[in-house]
């Protein structure tokens, strides 16, 4: 005969619902309470009855919520439409999916998109957000209140939230390092960009690459630059160091802004003596690959990004199934003109 949560309620002096709370990791029981209740169910042989959950669950309301940040830049675009493919998906299970788009890196915009996904019925959150003390207190209480957040393209590694997908983005920085010294063989200037600040990734990339160079004689690095995201900014960045130092041999870009770098580049007329990395196959990368504007890019597989968080709170909120790490990074793929594709 199959135990009930009933039986493991009676057994451990608890209310059914904390037993749920306990097995599932949803909303706050005590170390100690958790602990007896997960020892009663193991020794008691209990097993979720997954079709009972779901035709409780199918009575409520089941909506998921996703956040993106810098929507505006072609990348996260590819996110966004991973996110809606998975929403379509998910549909036709009874899944309502509601996404939010903030233009830039707004922690402040974003705590109010929270706040109306939760006022609107979101059981789960997936957030492209910032590791900031707003945003990680904010991730907290949801995680007190019962409603998981996984986080996505960039981190907030200080909060308690489910798991993260994305790239490991210090090592990504690292694996460009790599390429640049082999690229560079003779040495030579390099130039790195830097996004937003408050981006985790971007930091992230930019620390992986100046930890692996740090030291390297024959590279010589300026320091960073911040461009937000913007073309235009790292157009006039780029324009200024190059007539500051014409001996430049490579930019590093570690966010948007790569296309401002290469106008700049062919408006001093240094295409092809100047090298340039940057990240993400997407639609404009792969013609500045095609055209030489660009040596390689790093990919972090956008659209998986955007997809994968939706699943994971689906599964979880269904039967309650954890993910298998806390850190689920997506693949560091390297791409030049010769495998990214149709630049059509």
């Amino acid at each position: 005969m199959a135990v009930t949560s009933q039986q493991i309620a009676e057994l451990a002096g608890v209310s059914r619902g904390t037993v749920d709370r306990a097995l599932h990791n949803r909303g706050r029981v005590s170390p100690e309470v958790a602990e007896r209740i997960r020892r009663i169910a193991e020794e008691l042989g209990y097993r979720p009855n997954a079709i009972g959950q779901a035709l409780v669950r199918a009575k409520q309301n089941f909506r998921l919520g996703a956040i993106l940040q810098s929507a505006e830049t072609p990348t996260m675009q590819d996110v966004a439409a991973g996110a809606r493919q998975a929403a379509a998906e998910l549909r036709g299970s009874g899944m309502e999916v509601e996404l939010r788009e903030v233009q830039g890196r707004d922690s402040l915009q974003v705590l109010r998109q929270i706040d109306e996904l939760v006022a609107w019925g979101a059981g789960g959150l997936a957030i492209a957000s910032n590791n900031t003390a707003d945003l990680v207190r904010r991730i907290d209480q949801l995680h007190e209140q019962g409603v998981p957040v996984v986080t996505f393209n960039t981190d907030a590694p200080d909060s308690r939230r489910l798991c993260f997908v994305g790239m490991d983005n210090y090592r990504a920085g690292q694996t460009a390092a790599g390429l640049i010294r082999q690229m560079l063989p003779g040495g030579g200037l390099v130039l790195p960009i830097a996004g937003h600040v408050n981006n985790g990734a971007h930091y992230s990339r930019l620390q992986g690459f100046l930890d692996t160079l740090n030291g390297v004689d024959d590279l010589r690095l300026l320091p960073f630059q911040p461009c937000f995201d913007r073309d235009d900014y790292a157009h006039e960045i780029t324009q200024h160091i190059l007539r500051e130092n014409p001996s430049l041999a490579c930019v590093y870009i570690t966010s948007n802004g790569q296309r401002g770098v290469c106008r700049a580049i062919e408006d001093e007329r240094r295409k092809g003596r100047v090298r340039v990395v940057a990240y993400d196959l997407n639609a404009p990368n792969r013609k500045l690959l095609q055209s030489g504007d660009l040596s390689f890019v790093l990919d972090q597989e956008a659209r998986e990004q955007g997809a994968r968080p939706l699943h994971i709170l689906y599964e979880y909120l269904l039967s309650g199934k954890v993910p298998e790490r806390e850190l689920l990074y997506t693949d560091i793929l390297i791409r030049t003109k010769y495998n990214s594709g149709d630049a059509g």
